[in-house]
């Protein structure tokens, strides 16, 4: 098969028109491929920062929830709720800190890595789908109108 731009472009090498050519090249392309195992490091760690933000704004809502106390209607719906958010996001923090261990780069790791990328995906969906159900709970009780009636 003929070596044409095409399979430049795919395997990462500098195109026959750039034998010289510096790291990136016109229209900002890469004349050296892309380190897969730091790319993969820093996905999990923007990753573990947004799960670190979700962490906080669930136990700011689980505080909230608890002092409004057993009275809330929907108090033990949304502690339970929340505690499961909660748990499930240590769990995700810690699968990260896994995949951040493992060298991409090494194929004997690759299928293991693939099936914690996928349960850290999994978890991360279920996390999303309970803090809907806490978001249609509500966590402040309604403001009661003190304007007089006329």
């Amino acid at each position: 098969m003929d070596s044409g731009a095409e399979e430049y472009e795919l395997n990462g090498d500098l195109r026959p028109e750039f034998p010289e050519a510096p790291d990136v090249l016109p229209w900002g392309r890469r004349s050296q491929p892309i380190n897969m195992n730091h790319y993969a490091n820093k996905k999990s760690a923007a990753e573990s920062m947004l799960d670190i933000a979700l962490l906080m704004a669930n136990a700011s809502q689980l505080k909230a929830v608890i002092e409004q106390g057993p009275s809330f209607t929907f108090f033990v719906p949304l502690v339970v709720l929340i505690s499961i958010s909660l748990v499930l996001q240590v769990g995700v923090g810690v699968l990260l800190i896994f995949l951040v261990k493992y060298d991409l780069n090494n194929p004997a790791k690759h299928a293991k890595l693939d099936f914690l990328n996928n349960l850290a995906t999994g978890l991360v969906f279920i996390i999303v789908v309970v803090n809907i159900f806490i978001t249609a709970f509500g966590v402040q009780k309604p403001l009661i109108d003190v304007a007089p009636q006329q």
